[in-house]
């Protein structure tokens, strides 16, 4: 998955709106294949930012909390986990092929 898509429902502190934008600029990007769009598609580029982004804050106005609430440092926590259990697996993965 792309780097800055992340869970953005039912943080404390609440989601910012830079946090939405660059989850949509990461997901334009993905399905454009555009890093940065050329001036000539440039303004269609921003659109669509701007139309996911907005998307993306009309979903999560309206769902309705049945989760505990998330803080960025769990999430943080959740990740270096998930890196280290990735990096033991590669390693018995080497380990068997040696």
């Amino acid at each position: 998955m792309c780097r800055n898509i992340r869970v953005l429902y039912h943080f404390e502190p609440p989601t910012t709106g830079e946090e939405v934008r660059a989850a949509a600029l990461q997901y334009v990007r993905k399905v454009s294949g555009l890093r940065e769009p050329s001036r000539a598609d440039a303004a269609a580029f921003e659109r669509a930012v701007a139309a996911v982004a907005a998307a993306t804050e009309r979903l999560l106005d309206a769902l309705t909390a049945e989760t505990a609430v998330r803080t960025r440092e769990g999430e943080r926590e959740k990740a270096r986990a998930r890196g280290k259990e990735r990096v033991e697996r590669m390693m018995r993965s080497a380990a068997l092929r040696e």
